[in-house]
C-alpha cells in the first residue's frame, strides 16, 4: 500500500487494472485501517476518473457474493448518499411504493456512512432480518414483490470498509460505488447521484450494461427528486432538465425533507408515510421518486400514469400491505 499511497500523493492516476487490483486487496483484509483511510481520502482531494471508477466497481463485482434473480424482472431503486442532506429515506419508501404498485423490487442499501441512518437502519430497526439466503429473497419477491440486499453480507469490501468510512463519515467513491454493485444484477435501475458530474460518469458506465436505467440529480444537490427545485435525468436516450412544475406538484422546501438524525425518529417518519400520515410534502416526495422508478420499470407508460400509480400505492395502502407482508415473513 505505500507504493500505491506514494504514487498517487503525485497526484498519478491508477489504471482500470491498477485500480481494480488495489481494491481487491482491500477486500482480502491485507492493510490496517489507517491504510484503507488514506487511500480512501485520496479521491477526496481529487477528482475519481472513469477508469478507477470502473477498476473499483469490477473489483466489488468480482468478489459479491452472486444472487440469480434472473427469474424476476427487478429495479432497484438506490442512491449514492453524500449529499450531506440527512433526508428520510425517501428512496426505500419509494421502493415500497412501486412494489405496491406491480414491480419487483431488488433493494440495495446499507447502514449509514456519510449520513445519520441508511436504508439498512431503517430495516433492521423495523423489524427485517438480513439474509444472504436466496430461497427466502425469491420467497419475498414471489409473495411481497420486494426483497433487501444488506450489502455488507454480499460484498467482503464493504464490510471491511464499513468501520473506517463510519469512522470518517465522510462522502467516498464507495458512495459512487454502492448503486452500481447490486450483487443481483437487477434488469432495471433507478440511481440518485450527488452531482452532475457524477451523473454524467454513471451514464457513461451505464451505457455499457445491459439495463433500462434512469439517473436523477437534483441541482442544489440531492441525490434523489426533492421537488426543492430543477432536476436533471439521464437514460440511455434522453438528457432532461425538469422542475416539479413539470410534474404537477409544488416547488418544497429543504425543510420539509428532513430526517431527525436518529434511527428511531427516522425510523418513525418512514412508518408514518406508509400508513398514509406523512406530511404532503413527504408523501410527494415519495410519490415522485416512486412515479420515476415505475416509468423507469415501465417504459410504455407515461409519467402521469406513473404518478397516479404511485399515489394511489402510498396513499391507498397497497405499499403498507407490502410492508407489513415482508416483515410477517421475518
Amino acid at each position: 500500500m505505500k507504493e500505491i499511497l506514494n504514487y498517487l500523493f503525485e497526484y498519478k492516476r491508477l489504471t482500470l487494472k491498477e485500480a481494480e487490483e488495489a481494491l481487491l486487496e482491500i477486500t482480502s483484509g491485507k492493510y490496517t485501517d489507517a491504510e484503507i483511510a488514506s487511500f480512501i481520502t485520496v479521491f477526496n482531494m481529487r477528482k475519481i476518473s472513469i477508469e478507477e471508477l470502473t477498476g473499483f466497481r469490477n473489483a466489488l463485482l468480482r468478489t459479491c457474493v452472486p444472487v440469480d434473480f434472473s427469474d424476476f424482472n427487478t429495479i432497484d431503486l438506490c442512491g449514492t448518499g453524500g449529499d450531506g442532506k440527512d433526508t428520510f429515506n425517501i428512496s426505500t419508501l419509494s421502493s415500497f411504493v412501486i412494489a405496491g404498485a406491480g414491480a419487483s423490487v431488488a433493494k440495495h442499501g446499507n447502514y449509514g456512512a456519510s449520513a445519520s441512518c441508511g436504508s439498512s437502519n431503517v430495516m433492521e430497526n423495523l423489524g427485517y432480518h438480513f439474509s444472504n439466503d436466496t430461497d427466502k429473497m425469491k420467497k419475498e419477491l414471489n409473495q411481497c414483490n420486494i426483497t433487501f440486499l444488506h450489502a455488507p453480507l454480499f460484498n467482503p469490501a464493504m464490510k471491511n470498509v464499513g468501520p473506517v468510512r463510519r469512522a470518517l463519515r465522510l462522502k467516498t467513491f464507495f458512495n459512487m460505488l454502492g448503486p452500481m454493485v447490486n450483487p443481483s444484477r437487477p434488469q432495471n435501475q433507478m440511481v440518485g447521484v450527488y452531482s452532475l458530474e457524477l451523473a454524467r460518469m454513471y451514464n457513461y458506465l451505464y451505457q455499457k450494461d445491459d439495463v433500462k436505467y434512469c439517473i436523477v440529480h437534483s441541482l442544489d444537490g440531492y441525490d434523489e427528486i426533492s421537488l426543492t427545485g430543477l432536476f436533471k435525468v439521464l437514460t440511455s436516450s434522453s438528457d432532461k432538465m425538469l422542475s416539479p412544475e413539470d410534474l404537477g406538484m409544488p416547488v418544497l422546501k429543504p425543510k420539509d425533507l428532513a430526517g431527525t438524525g436518529d434511527i428511531s425518529g427516522t425510523s418513525e417518519i418512514f412508518m408514518n408515510v406508509l400508513k398514509g400520515k406523512g406530511t404532503e410534502a413527504q408523501n410527494l416526495a415519495v410519490i415522485a421518486n416512486s412515479a420515476l422508478g415505475l416509468a423507469t420499470y415501465f417504459p410504455n407508460k407515461e409519467m402521469s400514469q406513473c404518478i397516479e400509480e404511485a399515489k394511489d400505492s402510498l396513499l391507498g395502502g397497497k405499499a403498507l400491505r407490502v410492508f407489513n407482508k415482508l416483515i410477517s415473513l421475518q
